[in-house]
Parts: C-alpha cells; structure tokens; sequence
C-alpha cells in the first residue's frame, strides 16, 4: 500500500508561537495580514526564499539580519513520537511511503535534514516543488500521476479537514489525524489490515 503523510501536526508538531516570540517579541502577538498573504505564493513556489524573507523583513519592519529571521522561521518543529513508531514500521513492513506536504524549501530544508524519521520516505510531494497546494485537486492529481497511485490503496494522514476532504473526493483511504488521539488512527490502521 501507498501512504501519503502529512508532515505539520501529522508527523512534526507545529510551534508557531515560537517564530511570534521570536519576530515580534510576543508569543501569542497575531501576524499581519500581509505575512499571511505570503504563505500561498511562497509553498507553491512563486516568489524565493530570498523574497519570503526579505519581504516578511519589510511588513514586519524588523531589525532582525536575514539570517535571524530564516532560524526562527525553521525553528518551529518537534517530533510526534508516536507517528514515528507508525511510519518505522510501515517501513518495515513494505509499504510506500511519500510526505505530501504544503511546505517551502527553508522549511524542508531544515527538517529533511534534522530528523531521522524522514529516511524512511521514498519520495516526497512538496507543494513549493509541484506548484500546487492543498487542498485543491491539482496538488493530488500530480501526486495520483507522478506515483502511479491507485486510489484506493492509497492511505492519506493529513489533520485539516479540508484536505482529507479532497484525498477523500480521489478516492483515497484517508484519516482526519489528531496527536491527542493517537489510539484512534492506530485503530483506523488496524482497520486497514495494516
């Protein structure tokens, strides 16, 4: 079988507050509109990391240097322990696995190499890369075309609903994932035959 992972949530815990803390001083201080309006040309690969920093520079009218800003940026991870444990024996076991991810190369960069866990992928399906992103259809039907995927031997982990709404309009076996409830997607594994 086919495994499509998530990463943010799924297989990485998310930090934001962090890079709030870092950039603007306060954890829980909200990001202006116009950093937000960033994220979808930058993970689908429309402006470079060089642009993304240097503009998030200039909204955020920071005195950080460039390379200040890029380690809070990156600096947002830590493991999900008990995926871990999933997706090594997968591994173990056979199946294919492929990280199908919204993601940026200062991010990919960073994890691909900081954590262990991502050895055990095959490939990875990385919006920046493809030049769509969830949850629209392009995203998954470059993934349905470059991999040969067969819907329904198709297992997708993603944690927003939105998106394993499109994995489930593909046809693909797909698990709304919760780190609070690890048991339940052990037993939507288990469900599978896996």
């Amino acid at each position: 079988m086919s495994f499509l992972f998530d990463i943010g949530n799924v297989l990485l815990k998310l930090h934001f507050e962090s890079y709030r803390a870092k950039v603007l001083g306060d954890a829980n201080a909200p990001l202006p509109g116009k950093l937000g309006a960033l994220k979808a040309p930058y993970e689908t690969g429309q402006i470079s990391d060089n642009e993304f920093v240097t503009k998030s520079l200039q909204i955020l009218k920071s005195n950080l240097s460039p390379q200040d800003y890029t380690e809070a940026w990156q600096d947002i991870f830590s493991p999900n322990n008990p995926m871990w444990e999933v997706v090594e024996k997968l591994q173990t076991d056979g199946h294919r696995l492929i990280l199908f991810s919204n993601t940026n190369a200062l991010h990919s960069t960073f994890f691909l190499k900081k954590y262990e866990v991502f050895q055990y992928f095959q490939h990875h399906h990385f919006s920046q890369e493809v030049g769509a992103i969830k949850p629209h259809d392009d995203f998954y039907q470059k993934a349905v075309d470059n991999y040969d995927l067969i819907p329904a031997e198709t297992a997708y982990l993603d944690d927003l609903p939105e998106n394993i709404a499109t994995g489930k309009a593909f046809g693909f076996q797909s698990w709304q994932y919760d780190f609070n409830n690890h048991a339940s997607c052990l037993d939507w594994l288990k469900s599978l035959g896996i």
